[in-house]
């Protein structure tokens, strides 16, 4: 797989300046796996691609960011093959890795970007994706978890009592459940909501993430007082 970049081109050696544009290839699940982007001033502020990433690096409109011994280490392009070259050789487990044509390059965890970039105000997105998420792929109801395949959303209050698709109002189900409680309100189908459906103050899709060992490094900028991100859709 060639790596394709943002702007609809890929780096590939009949381009101009072929030298200094690398090819990448990888497993698709490698290119898509998720990397942190923090702003100039160390807020994070969305999930993208590793796809995404190496364009960036490679455009110098971002940095790699590490911590190695408790201290951040900065890494552009250049440095970072170097560090993916002797990390191949000792580190090669703790690592995702794409192949060039004459280098292997590790998969960061987390860049920063060089240019200035303000803190999104948006909050989570109202999606069934994140509601499954948020209810962690569990019926509200009876506790299972379920294969998303076999979960359906549930309207708390009825749509024909008034009520809403909201956060507050709509959560995950199995058909079981779903069946049995019909057009009325869980008291009287004498059924009881696990937890109360809110409305998460971040991705809950981030949460799940961070139970993954890898994405370990990106706990100590998730700080939900204080600003909301968001995965690729």
């Amino acid at each position: 797989m060639i790596m394709a970049c943002p702007s609809g081109g890929r780096l590939d050696p009949a381009d101009p300046g072929a030298e200094k544009q690398p090819v990448f290839t990888a497993d698709t699940s490698v290119l898509s796996s998720n990397v942190l982007v923090l702003n100039r001033h160390w807020a994070a502020i969305r999930v993208v691609s590793a796809r995404r990433a190496f364009c960036m690096i490679f455009k110098e409109i971002a940095e790699i960011i590490t911590c190695e011994d408790k201290q951040y280490q900065s890494y552009n392009f250049e440095s970072w093959r170097e560090l993916s070259e002797f990390r191949s050789k000792y580190q090669r487990e703790h690592h995702d890795w794409v192949r060039c044509v004459r280098f292997e390059l590790a998969v960061p965890r987390i860049i920063r970007l060089l240019v200035y970039e303000r803190l999104p105000r948006t909050g989570v997105k109202f999606t069934r994706r994140n509601i499954y998420a948020r209810d962690r792929n569990r019926c509200q109801y009876c506790g299972k978890r379920f294969p998303t395949s076999e979960l359906s959303l549930d309207h708390v209050v009825p749509r024909s009592r008034g009520g809403l698709a909201t956060w507050e109002n709509i959560v995950c189900c199995c058909v079981k459940c779903n069946v049995r409680k019909g057009g009325r309100v869980p008291d009287e189908a004498g059924m009881k909501l696990i937890v109360m459906p809110v409305k998460p103050r971040r991705s809950p899709i981030i949460t799940m993430r961070l139970t993954s060992e890898k994405y370990a490094s990106w706990k100590q900028f998730l700080d939900a007082a204080y600003w909301n991100v968001e995965l690729k859709d």
